[in-house]
């Protein structure tokens, strides 16, 4: 019976394709429907979520729809946990709620969501590199950083930066030269643990060395693993150069690599020089590969030693055929340690054996100049009769007794 009326004359009425159990007399609805069902528990009825319904996917814009889809697509692809995928998702559903990108083109709409899978990545501290978002959305990485640093901004998220050794290891998981594979040549495989030790050890040489600040650490992680992996089997492997290396490992080949490459081999001969049991070879930037590994042990001291902050104080010395001051005739002057015959190089780029100091190359070697500043034309002389501001004028105003004592100190010979 109805409990409004008691009427018993209840009839089952279809609203909207939904069974609803009414009163014939009164209207009064006893029963209704399931009313949120997704599309796959709509055969079996069972009742979910309304988050999860499809009322809730009918309300959602279709931009949000095909956005949220491609953030979903893109955590699949990457293989990320279940948690990262729906703080992506809150992340692109909060953005597109902001004015800031509601008129802003569909190419950014979808970068948006690459930008939101980034962020999450970061702040879970995964590993994932910008450059890697970009390649799997065929985006330019200018377009796809100012939409990042606008959904930064926008949201006020705190991104925690990458650090250095997961950034070399993710870069080193996507080398191919650690299983045999078609095209590679058998000297040419490596194990992945022997090749990561030594190239963490070079690229924090490199940090040591001013190599890393303010440079784009990819160039880096590429120089310091081809080094890494010549110096691990250097017979078979110094005739191969970097290009040829990134192509064998599979991955491109950045612009900068072969700069990165030329400031570490410096780095390593300046080093090299200093070992007691090289000084009699004659290194160059191929033979200098071989002894990595004892460079690398001993790099804190070889560092100090071959790159002291000492600049200009070697520069008093004589020519190599006259003595100095200081000696005699007969005995024989020792080489500076920078001038080692075993590294033309590294005497070449310190001056002449003056170990220059541990700088950043771009204080070495600065590209650019600063202008002088014009000079500005000379302001006109003041006369008094200037117009006094506003908030001035109160400096000007005296009162009676400041007034009578100008007077009186005016009048005092």
């Amino acid at each position: 019976r109805c409990p409004e009326c008691g009427s018993a004359a209840l009839v089952e009425d279809a609203h909207y394709a939904q069974q609803q159990l009414v009163c014939a007399a009164c209207g009064c609805v006893l029963a209704e429907g399931l009313l949120t069902t997704t599309y796959t528990d709509e055969e079996h009825l069972r009742e979910v979520a309304y988050s999860q319904s499809t009322g809730q996917k009918e309300q959602l814009s279709r931009c949000l729809q095909r956005g949220i889809r491609r953030v979903q697509d893109l955590c699949k692809v990457l293989q990320l946990p279940a948690v990262f995928e729906d703080t992506a998702v809150s992340y692109f559903q909060r953005a597109l709620q902001l004015p800031a990108f509601h008129l802003v083109s569909l190419e950014k709409k979808e970068l948006l969501g690459g930008c939101c899978v980034f962020v999450t990545c970061r702040q879970h501290n995964w590993p994932l590199t910008m450059g890697t978002v970009c390649s799997l959305l065929y985006a330019k990485q200018d377009l796809f950083a100012s939409v990042y640093l606008s959904l930064q901004k926008e949201l006020g998220l705190s991104v925690p930066a990458l650090s250095l050794a997961d950034l070399v290891t993710t870069h080193l998981n996507s080398f191919r030269l650690f299983q045999p594979a078609a095209g590679v040549p058998a000297p040419f495989l490596e194990d992945k643990e022997k090749l990561l030790a030594r190239t963490m050890g070079i690229v924090e040489l490199a940090s040591e060395a001013w190599l890393v600040t303010g440079r784009h650490p990819v160039p880096i992680v590429t120089a310091a693993a081809f080094l890494a992996w010549q110096s691990l089997q250097p017979g078979p492997r110094l005739c191969c150069p970097l290009a040829r290396f990134c192509r064998l490992a599979g991955v491109d080949l950045p612009p900068p690599a072969h700069l990165r490459l030329k400031e570490l081999l410096e780095i390593l001969l300046g080093m090299a020089s200093q070992l007691p049991w090289l000084r009699g070879f004659a290194l160059d930037r191929k033979t200098v590969v071989k002894h990595i590994g004892d460079l690398l042990q001993h790099r804190l001291f070889l560092l100090k030693n071959a790159f002291s902050q000492q600049d200009g104080q070697e520069q008093h010395d004589t020519a190599p055929g006259q003595g100095s001051p200081g000696q005699e005739s007969g005995s024989p002057r020792s080489p500076p340690v920078a001038q080692d015959k075993g590294c033309p190089s590294a005497g070449k780029g310190q001056r002449g054996g003056t170990p220059r100091p541990l700088l950043p190359p771009c204080l070495l070697r600065p590209r650019k100049r600063l202008r002088p500043a014009a000079p500005s034309a000379p302001g006109p002389a003041p006369t008094g009769d200037e117009p006094i501001s506003d908030s001035e004028i109160e400096q000007y105003l005296r009162s009676p007794e400041e007034i009578q004592a100008f007077r009186k100190a005016k009048a005092w010979p």
